[in-house]
């Protein structure tokens, strides 16, 4: 059987995490490179999420693609929400307010931010809560007049 040297060091890595403590991984989460971040914030534990955001390390392309996640925890979404480092990039505003599981409060503060085109698609998604629906339409009112 033929696999990559990538490939495997990967698996190795995640086999090595699936046998840590709650405490190691959340030191490994801390100082973690890239590719054992993206392991520990699919841990089920919360603390191991909330320990990867926090990362000194993490990178904005990797906080869009968290705020994207719908398996991260509601806590973790919400720590991002409220860093305003964060939330200068346009699209972790929008990965926010799209994602179902942030927390209401925090997608809501995110639509005055939203641009029309956005705000349009939003007032039409299936995909979050109904209370962001109507805003997003409040909005888009607002924003044509």
């Amino acid at each position: 059987m033929e696999n990559n040297g990538s490939d495997a060091s990967i698996r190795s890595l995640y086999q090595k995490i699936q046998t840590m403590s709650v405490s190691e991984k959340l030191d490994l989460a801390r100082k973690a490179p890239k590719e054992a971040r993206s392991i520990l914030i699919r841990d089920s534990n919360k603390l191991v999420q909330l320990a990867v955001v926090s990362s000194p390390k993490i990178t904005e392309s990797e906080i869009l693609a968290i705020a994207s996640s719908r398996q991260v925890n509601d806590d973790v979404l919400k720590k991002i929400g409220m860093n305003k480092d964060w939330l200068r990039n346009y699209q972790v505003r929008l990965a926010l307010v799209n994602n179902p599981k942030t927390p209401l409060s925090i997608a809501m503060a995110q639509i005055t931010y939203l641009n029309q085109r956005d705000l349009a698609l939003l007032a039409k998604s299936k995909g979050v809560p109904r209370p962001i629906v109507t805003a997003a339409e409040g909005r888009l009112r607002v924003v044509k007049r």
